[in-house]
């Protein structure tokens, strides 16, 4: 959340001129670890700190919508046809 508040400005600019989709990759190890029931205390920890990447990331999302900038949360392996679908969404609501 920190990199996203020194860069929103940033962005905000942009989305003032121009559509901008931002694009945020799932890390999908840390989602297999949180999915993963925890052994021991360890397990615990990492279950806890992976859980709260994934929030951060999803408040990431919430946060740049605040401020009208499209955003596509997704794994690696799914890029290009999350893309596409999005693209088709966007140009059904003749945003472009």
């Amino acid at each position: 959340m920190s990199g996203l508040e020194r860069q929103l400005p940033f962005l905000k600019r942009i989305a003032k001129f121009h559509l901008l989709l931002v694009v945020f990759f799932e890390n999908t190890t840390l989602k297999s670890l949180s999915e993963e029931p925890a052994q021991d205390i360890e397990g615990i920890y990492i279950k806890t700190i992976a859980e709260k990447f994934a929030f951060e990331k999803k408040l990431m999302v919430k946060e740049l919508a605040k401020h009208g900038i499209l955003s596509l949360l997704t794994p690696p392996q799914k890029l290009t046809v999350n893309v596409v679908n999005r693209y088709l969404a966007i140009k059904a609501k003749q945003q472009i």
